[in-house]
């Protein structure tokens, strides 16, 4: 039967995984949730990336899109990655592995929602004859990503906020460089938190009432969902009995670790799992404390994960209070009024029971990288390096498979691996000529009525 979706907020009207996908935030300001989580479908030995996937997300789909067409575009989406296994797992010795999530054509784990996410918009937009907005904040990969998924799309304009300054030239250039008069690059005078705020007050600015506005990022549905499926995959390659698995997610936005909360409700046998957070650690003080406490950002090694406001929690707490909408949307409200709430307290020991907090600053992280340089000869980017040594303090059970989710490929952070391992990484060859090409992209305030001037200058 076909999943719909509601809102964490639940006022605002439940709907199709088509309209969820074009409208990003829910009209009353929260996130779409499917009303009910299917379960795991029967998977064989040996499929291949894209037939699980196509099986794992066809609930969340159904009734959107047909059955030969959803089998085409999933197909299609995974064709542009390097590996054949599109994300495989890489032992690391002591029953611990690494997920491989760079293998697509940014090098980063957004990559792996948003080539299919990017397919899905252009099938419903030309179906239905629509042109949108996708307006989105990124904090050094997604941008890039969803750039890369994007460009050149006929329906589509793709407004994408970076915090000027505060991510990586190599990210930095992997959204500016692109040449396509689609896409319009937002470098803002602030930081991620901002960037993300401005995107969500646009959605509901009266000046833009008339326009469609869509989102890519981790708050629409469509990206947790495609990203359900290599916790499937993964745990099947180093568990294939269907045993227990534990994994580690380098932690900013929330979302990519919901994913495998979300996994584990559908019935993947998950042990821990094991939220990393850097020296941004506003999840890592919750899980100490019980409460969400927003404190300035701070420029780190890691940038992606440079963030006090994780969005996708909203989700967590959503389904950890027991789908009380009016509890949460007072809680959050609080919390973004004072920049500090308790949680209740059943809420967090239903998080506490399923999730472990955990804190790396910028000397632990290179002292991480220069490690697994030493030990294994492999080079590693400091959001993995985070990820690494939080898998190394809280594993509970080393009897139960370990996996760590690599996020990015070392080449996009140069400077953090030279400082670790003495030497900088270097580019694909497919992107050898990105440090010499031309950069595109405007400055920007950080103000509502710049984003929505920006906006009301694009065809409708």
């Amino acid at each position: 039967m076909a999943v719909t979706y509601v809102s964490t907020r639940g006022r605002a009207p439940e709907l199709g995984f088509a309209d969820v996908l074009l409208t990003g935030l829910a009209a009353d300001g929260g996130l779409y949730c499917p009303a009910t989580v299917p379960s795991l479908p029967e998977l064989e030995p040996g499929l291949p990336y894209a037939e699980v996937a196509r099986r794992v997300m066809w609930p969340y789909v159904e009734g959107s899109v047909e059955p030969d067409e959803w089998a085409a575009l999933v197909a299609d989406a995974y064709r542009a990655f390097r590996h054949r296994e599109v994300c495989p797992v890489i032992s690391l010795g002591d029953n611990h592995h690494l997920l491989d999530l760079t293998q697509g054509p940014t090098l980063a784990f957004k990559d792996v929602a948003l080539q299919l996410v990017g397919r899905l918009l252009d099938r419903e937009l030309a179906r239905r004859h629509q042109r949108v907005v996708v307006v989105g904040a990124t904090s050094g990969d997604t941008g890039s990503a969803a750039i890369e998924a994007l460009a050149g799309r006929p329906n589509v304009d793709a407004v994408v906020l970076h915090p000027a300054g505060r991510v990586s030239e190599v990210q930095r250039r992997q959204m500016t460089t692109v040449d396509a008069p689609n896409i319009h690059n937002l470098a803002v005078d602030g930081t991620f938190d901002d960037c993300q705020d401005l995107v969500k007050a646009a959605f509901t600015a009266p000046e833009l009432a008339g326009r469609h506005l869509s989102a890519v990022n981790s708050i629409n549905w469509a990206r947790i969902m495609a990203q359900i499926v290599y916790y499937v995959t993964a745990a099947r390659t180093v568990a294939p009995d269907g045993g227990p698995v534990s994994f580690t997610v380098p932690t900013g936005n929330f979302g990519n670790v919901l994913a495998g909360w979300y996994a584990k409700r559908m019935g993947l046998a998950v042990d821990q799992l094991v939220v990393a957070s850097n020296r941004n650690d506003v999840l890592a003080r919750f899980f100490a404390t019980g409460a969400l406490e927003a404190r300035t950002v701070e420029p780190s090694l890691s940038p992606s994960m440079d963030i006090q406001v994780s969005s996708n929690f909203e989700r967590l707490l959503w389904e950890a209070s027991g789908r009380d909408s009016e509890a949460v949307t007072e809680l959050l409200t609080r919390f973004r009024a004072e920049g500090r709430a308790t949680v209740p307290e059943p809420w967090v020991a239903a998080i506490r029971a399923e999730m472990t907090g955990f804190r790396l600053d910028d000397e632990g992280t290179l002292a991480e990288m220069a490690r697994l340089h030493t030990e294994l000869d492999r080079v590693i980017d400091p959001h993995t390096a985070v990820g690494l040594a939080a898998a190394r303090a809280c594993r509970r059970d080393r009897a139960v498979p370990m996996i760590t989710l690599a996020t990015a490929d070392a080449a996009k952070f140069p400077d953090a691996v030279e400082k670790a391992v003495g030497a900088r990484p270097a580019l694909p060859p497919f992107l050898a000529e990105l440090l010499s090409r031309p950069e595109r992209m405007e400055p920007m305030a950080n103000d509502l009525g710049a984003l929505v001037e920006v906006i009301e200058g694009l065809p409708a």
